[in-house]
């Protein structure tokens, strides 16, 4: 299913993401471009990252090389 219709990322895109250490909507903006457009998909990209990765992880993605 298509999240970020903006940028054309998917559900499953984004939960690689978190998988690969994104922990916040920051961090899904930097490596896929959620949330950089309208920004509807925001709320729903927080909602994936809050069911997959505990409040208090300390783990958290590299930045993204530019």
């Amino acid at each position: 299913m298509f999240v970020c219709i903006c940028n054309g990322v998917t559900e499953g895109q984004i939960r690689a993401a978190i998988d690969e250490g994104a922990c916040s909507v920051h961090d899904l903006g930097a490596r896929l471009g959620v949330a950089s457009g309208c920004g509807c998909c925001a709320e729903f990209a927080a909602s994936l990252i809050s069911e997959s990765r505990p409040r208090d992880s300390e783990r958290c993605m590299a930045p993204v090389a530019g």
